[in-house]
């Protein structure tokens, strides 16, 4: 697999904390650093720091790789894993989605679990942001048509 430059700068992160940690003297670490930006692949990064800690490999299987490449991918050079989506926004969402199936009663909640999701995303960083705002918005759509219709029968009964 052909190394990409983020591929490459979290090399020499690795690099720089192994140089920080006196695992490497000062001419090793600037060989290595000028290998990792010359490498072209993803297996040649990865010798440049098997024999520095990174921390556990990953719990994928293991991938067969040519001529004596490691067998499983440090963890160095895998995606990060997206942030665990809200529970609160999900229930949200799914509430403004139900408010076209029972007539509008699950608006109310709907824009409760809204607000609450969008203020525990922005405290812990978790995902659903977009679950939280269809929820607001469904719910809040279900409120007002509420409110207009309630309007129109309150007016309708005075005249």
């Amino acid at each position: 697999m052909l190394a990409a430059h983020a591929d490459r700068e979290r090399t020499v992160d690795v690099l720089r904390a192994g140089f920080a940690e006196g695992r490497l003297q000062q001419p090793e670490f600037e060989r290595r650093v000028a290998r990792a930006y010359e490498a072209r692949t993803v297996g040649e990064l990865s010798l440049i720091v098997a024999d520095l800690p990174q921390g556990p490999v990953s719990a994928q299987p293991s991938v067969p790789q040519p001529y004596g490449y490691p067998t499983q991918i440090p963890r160095t050079f895998l995606a990060a894993a997206p942030p665990p989506t809200n529970g609160k926004a999900v229930g949200a969402m799914v509430c403004g989605v139900l408010t076209t199936m029972t007539m509008g009663i699950t608006g109310i909640p709907a824009v409760i679990l809204g607000h609450t999701a969008r203020a525990e995303i922005r405290r812990s960083g978790e995902g659903g942001e977009g679950f939280a705002m269809a929820g607001l918005v469904l719910g809040w759509l279900s409120v007002a048509g509420w409110a207009l219709f309630l309007a129109v029968v309150f007016l309708a009964a005075v005249h």
